[in-house]
This record gives structure tokens, sequence and C-alpha cells, in this order.
């Protein structure tokens, strides 16, 4: 019986038998067959090796592929598990899947692992890569596969297999000795993942994610295609230690966290100056884009969380209290209930749309203490949120010019490189569908009229609409996600929010909830980790030291500072009797982007000496040019310009 094969490209193929996806990639060429690590067959992701037994559509994966580098990390972290177990027979192995840039696998092991187990690891991970042990899928009854493990003493393994679906296919996967639960698919041999791998640190991890379960030793790593891009990871990596926000924070003395507060920031005077330079960045962006500024209380009855839809889909991420009267309130996670209760407050017409509403709204979310990650993941962090109140013929107008907004304030704040995705309906959430495809295609129809390229996030919405969310690419290359726009046909009116139309009746407005930064903490991270902490100067959260070389000019550096404060720049002053070389170094630590530097001789003279960070040369300016110029810096965004040169200190 002849098979016949189609390709992407529109080609097809006869085959007299049905061929593995390893003869059908030979079949076009010998260096596809090379690259090609699995197969799609009429759209489902399979083993190379299995043979396909009747007339398909099939598409080759190769090794450098989305797909195919997702599947040599899961081939990875069953290499390494099967390393562990040859050295640590003892170990139990749990679950091991492929993430974002690599891979982990989590163990149940009395003794912990170290740094040094890690290498001993990965040198046997390459000894099995070595070996090139063919991997071959088994398809078991589900009482053999539980007492295969059982017996073996793999717990984990069992509970699984005993937790899936009666309908599930039971599958497990043999590389040498080793046998592990899979669904699949993997590489026809170990030989094929190659040795672009590298293990990179252990974490705690309980089992099945639940503070109450048992707590495990993670291991993670990371595969790639190929050396060259595990090399260019792993420089991301170093730069990435390097830049690490919270290691920064210190060095720069912005904030700190402890036990008492977790998830809470103390901000530090530098830390809250770079604070309040960013909102009132913000601020004043909205303003002139027509927003207004409101604030909502911390504390709301349950009773509104109920309406809105909170209390049952985010309930358990709401820290609760409870007064003497048996009250409940809640801290809000979100500002959202709160702008349309100031909209409600007041009978609105069609002609007080669009309504644009801003606030810098402290919101309070439960995080697992295990997820909390500096300034990155916390529990208490403030929006720069705005919810915009119009009818359903202004969206796609409103949603253009916030676009533009966004893209103007990612410009300013140094990200030039900034994906959209399109995050459709949730499996939890709330309204009709018919209410969530009239949503949906109106967003959709606003992001096609503005003209930027965007991709689907399915799934990724917000429980109350679908989501526009705007993706930063930092300076080494990692992407965040940053900014959202969300269209919602369902809170206003679960709210009981209206406007009189044109025609007289009652209207419900749309809402168009959106976000530039969301979180400052977080953007603050990513801003500090962007720079390396040598921030443009116009946010620069200490702008200016003053720096004397002898005592003679004191007086003349407290002119100065007096100067400077006066025309609005954030300036400290150092008059220690300690050698400039040594006030240097250590404001350069701290990242201050400008020191100027005060001798005998400026002070008769009154010039100034200026010190940039990260350049050599200096300049020499008089006092008055010194002031304007750097007065004039601060007022704009960007990385700034160049004093004027009177002449080389």
């Amino acid at each position: 019986m002849s098979i016949q094969i189609r390709f992407p490209d529109g080609a097809a193929k006869i085959f007299d038998d049905p061929p593995s996806g390893l003869e059908i990639a030979a079949g076009i060429s010998g260096s596809l067959a090379r690259k090609a690590v699995a197969i799609k067959v009429n759209g489902e992701l399979r083993d190379i090796a299995r043979p396909v037994s009747k007339d398909a559509s099939v598409e080759i994966i190769t090794r450098d592929s989305d797909q195919g580098l997702e599947l040599l990390r899961h081939d990875a972290a069953h290499v390494m598990a099967e390393a562990v177990k040859e050295l640590y027979p003892e170990t139990q192995v749990t679950i091991g899947p492929a993430i974002e840039n690599g891979f982990y696998y989590d163990f149940a092991r009395d003794e912990p692992f170290t740094p040094d187990d890690l290498t001993l690891i990965e040198a046997r991970m390459r000894e099995i890569v070595d070996r090139d042990e063919p991997i071959s899928r088994e398809v078991w009854e589900r009482p053999d596969a539980v007492a295969y493990f059982r017996d073996r003493g793999e717990k984990y393994k069992a509970q699984i297999i005993e937790d899936l679906d009666a309908g599930e296919t039971i599958t497990v996967y043999r590389q040498g000795d080793f046998v592990d639960l899979c669904r699949g698919p993997h590489l026809p041999s170990t030989g094929r993942l190659g040795k672009a791998f590298r293990l990179t640190k252990l974490a705690g991890a309980y089992w099945r994610g639940d503070s109450r379960n048992a707590m495990l030793q993670r291991i993670y790593g990371t595969a790639w295609a190929d050396e060259k891009s595990l090399k260019v990871y792993l420089h991301r990596l170093e730069e990435a230690e390097k830049r690490d926000h919270r290691r920064l924070g210190k060095q720069m003395d912005l904030f700190h966290f402890q036990e008492e507060a977790p998830g809470a920031v103390f901000w530090h005077p530098k830390g809250w100056a770079l604070y309040q330079a960013l909102v009132e960045y913000i601020r004043n962006k909205l303003t002139t884009a027509g927003y207004v500024e409101s604030n909502t209380p911390d504390l709301m009855d349950r009773s509104l969380w109920e309406a809105s839809g909170h209390w049952e889909t985010f309930g358990e991420n709401m820290f609760i209290t409870e007064t003497d009267q048996d009250r409940i309130l809640a801290l809000k996670p979100m500002n959202c209930p709160g702008a349309v209760q100031i909209f409600k407050h007041s009978l609105r017409s069609y002609r007080d749309l669009p309504l644009r509403l801003g606030e810098f709204g402290k919101v309070h979310r439960f995080e697992p203490s295990g997820a909390l990650h500096g300034l990155m993941r916390v529990r208490s962090f403030t929006q720069d949120d705005a919810h915009i109140f119009c009818t359903r013929e202004q969206i796609t107008a409103e949603s253009k010019a916030f676009c533009r907004l966004l893209l103007e304030i990612y410009r300013d704040l140094g990200f030039d490189d900034i994906r959209i995705k399109f995050a459709d309906r949730p499996a939890k959430r709330v309204g009709s569908d018919e209410v969530w495809e009239a949503a949906e295609r109106a967003l959709e129809s606003a992001a096609q009229a503005t003209g930027l390229e965007y991709s689907l996030n399915p799934g990724e919405g917000a429980f109350y609409g679908p989501k526009l969310e705007f993706v930063l690419r930092d300076a080494i290359g990692r992407d965040w996600q940053c900014g959202t726009l969300q269209v919602d046909l369902n809170l206003p009116e679960r709210l009981g929010a209206f406007y009189i139309a044109e025609d007289g009746a009652k209207h419900v407005p749309v809402m168009l909830h959106r976000a530039a930064l969301g979180s400052l903490e977080r953007f603050i991270g990513i801003l500090l980790e962007h720079y390396a902490g040598a921030l443009p100067f116009w946010l620069a959260p200490l702008q200016v030291m003053v720096a004397t070389i002898v005592s003679d000019a004191d007086a003349y550096a407290l002119e100065l500072r007096e100067a400077l404060t006066t025309a609005g720049l954030r300036v400290q002053i150092d008059l220690r009797n300690e050698k400039i070389s040594y006030k240097v170094r250590e404001h350069s630590v701290q990242k201050v982007p400008v020191i100027l530097v005060l001798g005998r001789r400026e002070a008769e003279e009154r010039t100034v000496t200026i010190r940039r960070f990260g350049q050599k040369e200096q300049q020499q300016v008089t006092f008055d040019e010194a002031v304007a110029a750097l007065m004039a810096e601060s007022r704009r965004t960007g990385s700034g310009a160049d004093l004027p040169l009177a002449r080389t200190a």
C-alpha cells in the first residue's frame, strides 16, 4: 500500500511502505535528515523514528527551530535524570520539563546536591551523549506502569500515573537502562542531543508546587542547537548577573527588603527620588495626552469584589481583613473597580466621552513566598494605571492614541525593540462568549488599525477581556512584558456603569484598561538592569555630586550646590577630608552620572571641572555654564547632550 506524504510547500511524495520521519527527511536531503529532530503529522508532533502509516501532511522539525529547541531541552532533562540515577541511584525522579532557554528536573533525595555534584552530573551527561543510546517509545498498561515504578522506589512517578485521566495512554521512553514516564516526543538517540548544554543552578521546589508537600531539589540547565548559541546565552547570563537589580540596589543605596514585610519595598531616599522622577515623567505625558488623575481607596468591601468578579476569579490572591462588625474588606489587587465607582458617581453624557481616568494606584497581591524576586515580583506595588471610558465607536481611535503614546514613552526610556502580543479569552473568565467575541473583534481591529505587527498569545487575556501585551527587549536581549491595553465589555455592566447616549437612552460604556509601565517597582528593576545602573541623566536618582579637592573650595561648593538645587537638580555634596581619587571612585561605583570636581583653582576662577560616568575626558566650564547646561539636560529624555566645552582640564 502506497503512502502519500504532503509537505507545507504543496509538494508531495509517494512511499511504497510506511516511512519514518527520518526516512522522509532523508528523501528530501541528507543535510535535512542530519538536522531533523521530530516531525509534525497532520499538526501532531511525533518522534522522528515513528512510521507514518497513512496519507498525511508532514512538516520536518529541525533542531534550530523553536519546536526543535524545546525538544532538545526536554531530552536534555531526561539525559540529566539518567545521569543522576547512575551517579546517585537512591534518588527519585519526579518531573522534568523544557522551559524558556532551558530545562529542569525535580529530584527527591535526602542529601542535598552541591555545585560539585552538578559538575559530575554534567560530565556523566556528556558520556551518555557519547554512548548514543537509542531512545524508544513504549505503550504500557496502567497497572504495569504503576507496579514498575513502585517496585523501583519511584513513588512520585507511580503517583503521576495514578492521577492521569482514565483514558490517557501510558507511554514510557527507554534510553539505555533508564526508563521514564513521558508523553514525548523525543530524539531518536541520546547522541542527537549534542553537547551544547550546561547545568546552571540548584533550587528548592515543592512537589506539585504546593507548600504542604515535600520539598524537592531542582536542577536547572540550558541547552541549545549549537555551541555558538550556548556561548551567547552564557555570556548573557554573566551580563545579567552583573546587572542584577538587587545587587545594584544595594550598591547604589536605592532600596531593601526584609522579612518583616515580605514582598514589600523599603525605598531609600535615592531610590524614592528615582521612583518620583519616573512618576513625574509619566504624569506629564498623561496630562499632555488628555488624562485626568484620580485616586481610589486601598480597602474596599467584599461586596464590590464579588460584583466585579474578582472574588471568584482572583480571590486566592487577595489580602482579606475582617472588622469587629463582621464586615469583610479586601486590599485592592487591581484599580479598575474603584475607577468605575468614580465614573458612576456623576451622571455621564456621551459628550463626556472619552473619559481618560489615570491613577498611580497601589495594589496588593498574595504571591507565593517562593515566587518573590526583588523588585520583579512583589506583593505590594504601584501601577501607572488608567481606565478610558468610551463608546464602541471610539475604541479604535483611543487604542491608536495609546499605542502612539506608549511607543513614545518606551523610546524616551531607552527601549526601541518592542513586540506586541494579542492575548485572547482565558479558560477562567467572566461574561458570555458573545461579549468576548465582540471585545476580541474590537481589539483586533484596533491593533490592525495601528499598523503594528503582533503575534497571538492564546488564552492569556485578563478574566474580563482580551488584551494587547507590549514586550520590551532590553540591552542584553531579554524580553519583558510591561504595557497592556485591554478591552472590557464586562466590568462596566457588572458594576452598573452607564452614560446617556445621543438617543437619550442609557448605554454601557466600553472600558479600556491600559498601563504603560505596569508595576513601577518592576519597571525600575528592568531599567536598572537595562542600563546596568547607569541611568540617563534626567532619570538618575542622584544626578550630580559636587566633590572638593581642598577645604578652601568648600564655600564655593556650597554655593554651587545651592544653585543646582534651585535649578531643580538632584544634588549632593562631598566635603570629606579624603583624596579626590577616592571620592571619584566611590561615587562612580554608585553610578552618579556627573561629578563636579572643585579645587582651589576652580574656586578662584569660578569654574567647574566635570567628570562624566564612563568617560575618561574631563571638561572645564564656568559656574553659570555648568548650571544652565545641567538644568537643560535634566529636562530632556534620552542620553543627554555634552556640556559646552570651554577648555580641557
